[in-house]
């Protein structure tokens, strides 16, 4: 059953469910943040504007570094088409280090908030986010799975996704009731976010490969791809977070 990307048109503006999907996450998100962080006796201005920053400068991050993987040639012949982001077509890790680089140099030179303090209640919108997102993927016919010579033949990369982060956010609000330092929940949930992210939906998405490792067409599995060849020094970074500076602030300590 194919779904329209299209919800509906309002003249010659088109409503997709990419971009309520990234409304929704965003509202959400801010929503969620300004609410949370009120309890905590943060400045709901200061994450207001911070919010916003991390928005633009994660949905620039993420287009460009998708555009300069998949489509680089869009630079030069149709850089118009880079602002399409409604299309679909954002990268993760670009989204991730443009909206943590912003938040980071705001909260820290501006509004003078521990920004792990912060980030630990950024987790539930990127979390959801991502669900929605992939979700959103199917009308896109993006991100779709390997073909097997299984009974479903596809595999349904973009739901799996979907699953994996529904299932690291029931973990975020589990651990969330533990005495943890500030900056835990938010870089531990990147930590497994990425090893599944490689180990499961990269091995069965449809996406090229820059080392074949490994490919198996009947399971419908792949190694490697660029999200796999750079996770290793991803999860090295967040690991020495989480061991040598988190860990350091640790209550239980």
């Amino acid at each position: 059953m194919k779904i329209d990307p299209v919800v509906f048109t309002i003249g010659p503006l088109e409503v997709r469910w990419y971009g309520i999907a990234m409304a929704g996450a965003l509202l959400f998100g801010i929503w969620y943040l300004v609410t949370r962080g009120k309890s905590k006796g943060l400045n709901q201005d200061h994450l207001v504007v911070m919010s916003l920053l991390v928005m633009v400068f994660g949905i620039v991050g993420a287009r460009l570094m998708y555009v300069a993987a998949n489509h680089p040639n869009w630079f030069w012949e149709e850089p118009i088409r880079i602002m399409k982001t409604y299309e679909g077509g954002l990268a993760w890790h670009g989204g991730l280090i443009g909206g943590v680089v912003a938040a980071y140099l705001y909260l820290r030179y501006r509004a003078k908030i521990s920004f792990n303090q912060v980030a630990d209640l950024c987790v539930p919108a990127i979390a959801l986010g991502y669900f929605l997102i992939r979700l959103a993927n199917i009308p896109n016919v993006e991100n779709i799975g390997r073909m097997t010579s299984f009974y479903f033949g596809r595999w349904p990369a973009q739901l799996i996704a979907a699953g994996i982060n529904l299932a690291l956010l029931l973990r975020h609000f589990v651990i969330s009731k533990k005495n943890l330092p500030d900056g835990h929940l938010f870089w531990s949930f990147l930590f497994y976010h990425q090893v599944l992210r490689a180990g499961v939906e990269e091995t069965i998405r449809e996406m090229p490969l820059v080392y074949q490792l490994y490919v198996n067409n009947s399971l419908g599995i792949g190694f490697l791809t660029l999200v796999q060849v750079t996770t290793l020094p991803v999860l090295l970074f967040i690991g020495w977070i989480l061991w040598y500076y988190i860990r350091k602030e640790s209550p239980n300590k």
